[in-house]
């Protein structure tokens, strides 16, 4: 049941980002980057939490899931460290998905041979 629950937000999540672009203008980065934003002010108002409860990876994997965990990072920090945990706290929760980002598109690079377009 897990799966199932994580498959139908996740899909979910999904088909809003294809219908965008199917019925939209906006450029595909437009609406990765509208999904994060989305995420953070979900998370902050913590609308989020819930759905991260109940769907688990299919709500934390997509791009929304990440701004929820930036929003997460933000909140706990200035718990703990006050004002200074703004500036500290979304890196410090999203370290983990930045940095395995970051590595893929390195070992990509070295396995593929980019072209220009």
């Amino acid at each position: 049941m897990d799966y199932f629950k994580a498959f139908l937000v996740g899909g979910a999540i999904c088909a809003v980002g294809q219908i965008l672009m199917d019925t939209t203008k906006l450029t595909p980065a437009r609406i990765l980057v509208s999904f994060v934003v989305v995420g953070v002010l979900l998370g902050a108002a913590g609308f989020y939490e819930p759905i991260v409860r109940w769907a688990g990876a299919g709500a934390t994997v997509p791009l929304t899931g990440f701004g929820y965990t930036l929003a997460k990072g933000t909140r706990q920090a200035i718990e703990e460290q006050g004002l200074i945990g703004a500036l500290t706290g979304p890196l410090t929760s999203g370290a983990a998905g930045i940095t395995a980002a970051v590595l893929c598109g390195l070992v990509a690079s070295l396995l593929t041979k980019p072209k220009e377009k």
